[in-house]
């Protein structure tokens, strides 16, 4: 296995993207149910902290740009040791981490790292673009779906910046398998217990240690179908380790990104042969990580948003079928485009409880996060501010002590599984 020499200090890359908020609301995207790893900042309200290429990225945005901060370990912090004692197993460290799951050849390894990861510095405004797509622009496909749907105009007005996210495919595909009959924090949870067990760890940071999305082999191997139901995951769990082994035989990580360059239809079949892959499932894939905008997952939601406003006759059904979740898929298509899985998305997240009441902006006082957050305030007794930041630091404290403690039951766990 590859060794490393992990050290945390001072961001490795920073920077602002400019992005009007109408064309991304992070506050929305990032918590709809497409990923399930950002969390916001308890203190600051509006700052987002996640785990994308094998770093920590903070985020967080005003009216006009998205700022970010990029936390992780490079050669100039640790002087990254790289020892490769099983070729099989390797992991690419020195190539942005933009294909963070492939085996690479010796060569890779051997390669300079300190001028990939200047390399690296340099791209991480593009990732974070590609990431967020932001080379679409959704308040054009706003506009080209309210002409032709006068209820999606009416819905979308409070909900601007919607888009969809370009995900990984290993870790989307896995999250999704966890998603069956769940829901988002529930989700959540799961996922972070695969990274916490299965993962590498990244980085510390304000008392959290964040860890990777584990590897298609890691969720292969022998044993994990029994560890994760020890974990919580239920039935669920033999489709997480049948699904990562039939990968494995197709081709491993190649092969999942590979559907990325073939038709909807024909990525969509191929996902539905892996176990526990259902047609939503396969949908939440191809829409969001491998590039099919058409694609389009039908859940209760959907199902309740299409009967109520497009398709009255869905009312009188008690179950969604194949053919009914065809039909619903097929009706968005033809009235809204090539893009119709975006579309959908504004009118899930739109629907979605925990954002029928917030349609406002985000504060544009949220400025920079390592900006002092001392309360000044002098009396005494102490100020709300005051409170707040004595509960979030005993909240710290507390994740501290229960990060040491995954990590030593994972530490065990991984050394187990070796023996």
């Amino acid at each position: 296995m590859l060794q490393f020499v992990r050290k945390m200090s001072a961001p490795i890359s920073s920077g602002r993207i400019l992005c009007h908020i109408s064309e991304i609301r992070l506050d929305r995207i990032l918590v709809n149910g497409q990923s399930f790893r950002w969390k916001e900042d308890l203190e600051n309200p509006g700052i987002w902290t996640g785990v994308l290429f094998d770093k920590i990225l903070k985020l967080w945005q005003s009216e006009t740009t998205i700022s970010y901060q990029i936390f992780g370990n490079t050669k100039q912090e640790s002087g990254v040791e790289v020892t490769a004692t099983d070729s099989s197993k390797k992991i690419e460290v020195a190539t942005c981490l933009k294909e963070p799951n492939i085996v690479p050849t010796d060569s890779v390894i051997k390669q300079s790292v300190k001028g990939e990861e200047k390399h690296c510095e340099n791209s991480y405004e593009d990732l974070i673009k590609d990431y967020f797509q932001l080379n679409i622009k959704v308040g054009n496909l706003y506009q080209k779906w309210s002409d032709v749907d006068s209820n999606f105009q009416s819905i979308s007005s409070k909900f601007g910046g919607i888009r969809i996210l370009r995900q990984d495919p290993v870790e989307n595909l896995f999250s999704f398998i966890c998603s069956s009959n769940n829901h988002i924090s529930r989700i959540s949870s799961m996922v972070e217990k695969l990274c916490e067990n299965y993962g590498r760890e990244v980085g510390k940071f304000n008392g959290k240690t964040y860890f990777s999305f584990p590897t298609i082999f890691e969720l292969s191997e022998d044993g994990v179908e029994s560890e994760l139901r020890n974990l919580g995951f239920g039935y669920r769990a033999k489709y997480i380790n049948k699904s990562a082994q039939q990968i494995l035989e197709k081709g491993g990580e190649t092969w999942l990104r590979a559907l990325r360059e073939i038709p909807y239809a024909e990525a969509k079949k191929e996902l539905l042969a892996l176990n526990g892959v259902g047609a939503k499932v396969a949908d939440c894939v191809c829409l969001m990580s491998l590039d099919k905008t058409d694609a389009l997952p039908v859940d209760t939601h959907v199902w309740q948003i299409a009967a109520r406003g497009y398709m009255p006759s869905l009312s009188k059904c008690k179950s969604l079928t194949d053919k009914l979740y065809n039909e619903i898929g097929d009706h968005f298509r033809t009235l809204w485009g090539p893009y119709a899985g975006w579309a959908q998305a504004v009118l899930f997240t739109a629907d979605l409880r925990q954002f029928k009441e917030k349609d406002k902006i985000p504060s544009s006082k949220v400025i920079h996060y390592i900006q002092s957050k001392t309360d000044k305030s002098s009396g005494g007794s102490k100020s709300p501010a005051k409170k707040r930041k004595m509960a979030a630091e005993s909240e710290a404290g507390a994740n501290k002590a229960e990060n040491q403690k995954k990590m030593a039951t994972a530490s065990q766990r991984k050394q187990k599984r070796k023996s």
